[in-house]
This record gives structure tokens, C-alpha cells and sequence, in this order.
């Protein structure tokens, strides 16, 4: 197992489990989660499969919070970081602006682009460290799990939009100022529903093609992360076949 780590915001059920497991054969993992409960028998499962994990409760929107776990990944894997992936999402409001609450606004951007800021600025360190490694068999990564609303406001939707277009704004700055220094940068918009038990009544009357496999996403951020220097892809999206757009 590589002496770098890979450290995932945003574990839950889904796509940060499912991303969690695939870095998990290559790497040690810190798994980061505001409830404990998002993550502790996903920590027991790697760890019983041989792999090494650790959970450690973060609040992705306070800067303290988000130090001090990128602190006790270190002092548990090292200063080296292989890949950072962000997956951590706002809360969630279907309203008109005119009812929107202001705390329901911001809430959003709290996490999905502050989150993703304070978490960039912890791990570009540890990114750079590994990608300057002449031994690091992949460069260091940073991938930001974006959605349709990255490039699409809807009505209604101005509060999640909000965070997720700026969240894709910071990626894109980034990747244009560390990519020369050998840090591969990436967005990706899911565009679609994610098949997870929480959807598992959504377009229940279509076939499996309608869903994104949550799987499929963590082969999709592997192979971001595998990419050569000469090849970085800085935004993809993920769609299932049968998805409008």
C-alpha cells in the first residue's frame, strides 16, 4: 500500500462510500463526515478487508474543524497526500426567492464552495508534497463532486445552485495555479440521479440505466486520479445513458 494517503469529505451512503472503498485498495483513507454515523462501519468494513481507514467528524464549513482533521490524518498516514476529493454538498431547499430564509441561502455555500475552500487550502500542501515525490506512481489529485446545477440553475433551485456554480468557479482557479506545479485539478458534474437507498423509489418504473451507479463515479474519480501529467482532464460529466439533457 502506497505511503500517501487519500482523504474524502462528504462520506455517506453513496458516492463518498463507493469512493472511499476504490481509493481504499490503492490507499489509506481518512474518511471525513459530520455525523460518525456516515462512516464508522464503512471504516470497520476496510479495515476488516485489509485496507486502513480512519473517521474523523468534520464540520466541512469551519475552518478549525476542517484543520484538525487534516492534522490527525497526517499524524496517522503522513504529510503526503495522493488524493483529496471533496464530496461534501450544502443543504438542500426547493423554494421561491421570495420565501428563502437568509441562514437557507448561505447554507448552501457554507459548504459547498467555503467547505471546498477550507478543505483545498488543508490538502494542496500535502498534494504538492506527493505530487513532487519522484517515487508517487500518480499525481497528487483534487476532484470536487459537483451536480447539474454546476452549470444549470432551475427555478427554485437558486440557494443549491448558488454553491455549486461557485464551488465549480474555485476548481476551475485552482487547477489553472497548481496544475503547473503537478497537482491534477478536476470537476464532475453528476448530472442525474444517483442510485442509493435513499432513491430507491425514484423512477422506479425505469430501467437501472436511468440512475448513475454510485460505483461507477469512484471508477470515474480513479481514473481522473491515474491520469499522466501530459493528460489531465479538468472537468467531466457523469450521466446514465437514458438521462435528458
Amino acid at each position: 500500500m502506497s505511503p500517501a494517503f487519500a482523504i474524502i469529505a462528504g462520506v455517506g451512503p453513496g458516492t463518498g462510500a463507493s469512493v472511499a472503498r476504490r481509493f481504499a485498495l490503492s490507499y489509506p483513507v481518512a474518511l471525513l463526515a459530520r455525523n460518525p454515523d456516515n462512516y464508522t462501519s464503512l471504516v470497520d468494513e476496510i479495515n476488516k478487508s485489509g485496507g486502513k481507514a480512519i473517521g474523523i467528524s468534520t464540520d466541512v464549513s469551519d475552518a478549525g474543524s476542517v484543520k484538525k482533521a487534516v492534522e490527525e490524518a497526517k499524524e496517522k498516514f503522513g504529510d503526503k497526500c495522493a488524493a483529496a476529493v471533496f464530496n461534501a454538498s450544502g443543504p438542500f431547499f426547493r423554494k421561491s426567492v421570495l420565501e428563502l430564509t437568509e441562514r437557507e441561502f448561505v447554507g448552501s455555500y457554507e459548504v459547498s464552495c467555503k467547505g471546498a475552500f477550507l478543505f483545498s487550502q488543508q490538502t494542496l500542501p500535502l498534494l504538492l508534497a506527493h505530487s513532487k515525490d519522484s517515487s508517487a506512481k500518480h499525481p497528487g489529485t483534487l476532484i470536487f463532486t459537483g451536480a447539474t446545477a454546476s452549470v444549470k440553475s432551475n427555478a427554485l433551485m437558486s440557494s443549491f445552485s448558488t454553491g455549486k456554480y461557485a464551488m465549480r468557479a474555485l476548481s476551475q482557479s485552482i487547477a489553472r495555479e497548481f496544475a503547473p506545479q503537478g497537482v491534477h485539478v478536476a470537476h464532475a458534474i453528476i448530472d442525474g440521479v444517483i442510485d442509493i437507498p435513499r432513491t430507491k423509489e425514484w423512477l422506479k418504473d425505469m430501467p437501472p440505466e436511468a440512475k448513475i451507479e454510485a460505483d461507477a463515479i469512484a471508477e470515474a474519480y480513479w481514473n481522473l486520479h491515474t491520469q499522466s501529467k501530459r493528460a489531465f482532464t479538468n472537468e467531466i460529466d457523469i450521466r446514465p445513458m437514458l438521462e435528458k439533457w
